[in-house]
């Protein structure tokens, strides 16, 4: 008798990674023709700030969140934003736009040179607050986040916000360890922002 294996799924399907749970953002765009999609961009946020758990991010993201149900919300209020991943305090990954389409998560960018950064990257939003630490399974869940998008979409490097916006935004800020995810990775520190990544 032979035995039939089924095939595994493939890792990567239309830009949507298998192992996330996918939660669609409405709040995207197409990539201009033929663009690279060389870096990836971690950002981190909760809400409201400070606050962790419960689905404020997610509604936030589908444009669901109720305005009226935190005063902080009264500050975003109707804005419009989104990101390719968020990784929870516990590492759960979630996905809410394609790889392949261009998100709202960086503004006004610059980085080596080039513009408009949400053209060419990929978000990564922690779950934290600038400047707190974040936990080992974020590490653990992004560094193999980053790993798996590195093997379709070879990364140039990975920066946080405050490095393709600086003196606008702070993320993910000086506590990110930014040497213990350049370990878990193994890549050389050229793919990272000057002197944050240090042995």
């Amino acid at each position: 008798m032979i035995r039939t294996d089924p095939c595994p799924a493939p890792a990567w399907q239309n830009g949507w990674l298998s192992e996330a749970a996918r939660c669609p953002s409405p709040n995207f765009g197409p990539r201009p023709p033929g663009m690279p999609i060389d870096l990836a961009i971690v950002h981190s946020i909760s809400l409201p700030p400070g606050e962790y758990g419960g689905d404020h991010i997610e509604r936030l993201f589908t444009n669901t969140l109720d305005w009226d149900a935190h005063p902080y919300f009264q500050q975003i209020r109707g804005l419009e934003v989104s990101a390719h991943f968020v990784i929870r305090r516990g590492g759960q990954l979630m996905q809410f736009v394609s790889v392949l389409d261009r998100a709202w998560h960086a503004g006004r960018s610059s980085w080596c040179g080039r513009d408009n950064c949400n053209d060419y990257a990929i978000g990564v939003e922690l779950e934290g607050l600038e400047d707190h630490p974040f936990e080992p399974a974020q590490y653990e869940a992004l560094a193999h986040l980053l790993a798996q998008i590195d093997t379709e979409w070879p990364l140039q490097g990975v920066v946080g916000h405050e490095h393709v916006a600086p003196g606008r935004k702070r993320d993910p800020g000086q506590a990110f360890d930014w040497a213990d995810l350049r370990r878990r990775l193994g890549w050389a520190a050229v793919r990272f922002p000057v002197g944050v990544a240090a042995d």
